[in-house]
């Protein structure tokens, strides 16, 4: 029981926070508040409680403890404001245990289940009533709790995959690193061989390795900053050929910067993968990619009917890669037939 209730305690408000108001808040407002109006107008319910509680909607998400306490307060306050005419109201439970913490959960529950406690006390609603209304609240509490765990189960898969990358790409920093200081190595050997009789060869060694050190660095600071935000890696693109995969490379790849070799081999894997997982009937998967002065561009497709996966991590992912180098990445049905995926690169790395 301790550590039931040092869990509930310590359960903090989901991450990310809730949206504060989208255009669905005002317009489920306008229509709670008509319907309570007309209601009012027919039963001579209280009409204050229409203008004063149906605004909570408003804050269930950002203060959701709060607004459970002034709606069921107020059918608890006001005469003739019948609880059975804010039927709206078990979206207040239903946010409170979607977006509160353990502690603002805990309290709400008990203040609305002490509301129905009053109302069967005194005689405002019958055992029946009160029995319905506890299972209606907990139940939108319980669809809450449930929407609260897919979403942070949904956020522990995305971070699992955000790993993933970053591994690979710190094998890829890896190599970058070694590739640099090799070269390095070589020049300063050659430099020191030929120092005795060319001074000026020693001199031109020098420069090579301060530019080369300097590209190292340069390379090495872009791959931790993609490591420490949301990091994709490995370079080529050519090696995923194979069937049903049909590749075709025009233009020159061979001095696009690391960052961008890596964003674009993983975007064209990525989009293979999904065409070969969710693409239904597929015959054929075609690799279109496209280099000139200034960007390349890649283009994936199949001849398949779109699975109902098709959006998921992958696509979200593949959309964050490309906007780390500065590029963009779109993905949706072809007209015709199967799925496409449009991403633009720059030569040169944001």
């Amino acid at each position: 029981m301790r550590e039931l209730l040092r869990s509930i305690r310590n359960e903090p408000r989901p991450i990310p926070p809730p949206p504060v108001r989208v255009w669905r808040d005002w317009l489920l407002v306008a229509l709670a508040t008509a319907a309570l109006l007309i209601e009012a107008a027919v039963t001579r319910a209280n009409p204050v409680f229409a203008l004063v509680a149906v605004p909570t909607l408003l804050w269930r998400r950002t203060r959701p403890l709060l607004m459970v306490v002034i709606a069921f307060g107020l059918c608890a306050l006001l005469p003739g404001a019948d609880f059975t005419a804010g039927l709206f109201l078990v979206l207040l439970p239903y946010a409170l245990f979607r977006w509160g913490s353990g502690v603002e959960i805990v309290a709400g529950a008990a203040f609305f289940s002490a509301r129905l406690g009053l109302g069967l006390g005194f005689a405002e609603i019958t055992l029946t009533e009160f029995t319905g209304g506890l299972i209606i609240l907990y139940g939108a509490g319980a669809l809450g709790l449930a929407m609260r765990y897919r979403a942070r189960a949904r956020l522990r898969e995305v971070q699992q995959i955000q790993l993933l990358e970053r591994e690979r790409l710190a094998r890829d920093l890896h190599d970058t690193v070694a590739h640099h200081v090799s070269a390095m190595a070589i020049r300063a050997q050659a430099g020191l061989a030929t120092a005795a009789n060319d001074p000026d060869s020693a001199v031109q060694a020098l420069r090579l390795i301060e530019g080369e050190a300097s590209q190292a660095l340069t390379e090495m600071r872009a791959l931790v900053r993609m490591l420490r935000d949301e990091p994709m890696g490995l370079p080529q693109v050519q090696g995923l050929s194979g069937p049903p995969v049909d590749v075709q490379v025009n233009g020159d790849l061979d001095d696009l910067p690391p960052r961008v070799a890596a964003t674009l081999y993983r975007l064209t894997q990525e989009s293979v993968t999904n065409a070969r997982r969710h693409a239904r009937d597929a015959t054929r998967i075609t690799v279109r990619v496209s280099a000139d002065e200034t960007a390349v561009r890649l283009r994936v497709s199949d001849d398949g009917t779109p699975g109902t996966a098709a959006e998921g991590y992958g696509l979200t992912g593949m959309i964050e890669r490309a906007g780390l180098v500065g590029g963009t990445c779109s993905a949706g049905p072809d007209e015709e037939r199967g799925w496409i995926v449009d991403a633009v690169l720059p030569r040169t790395a944001a």
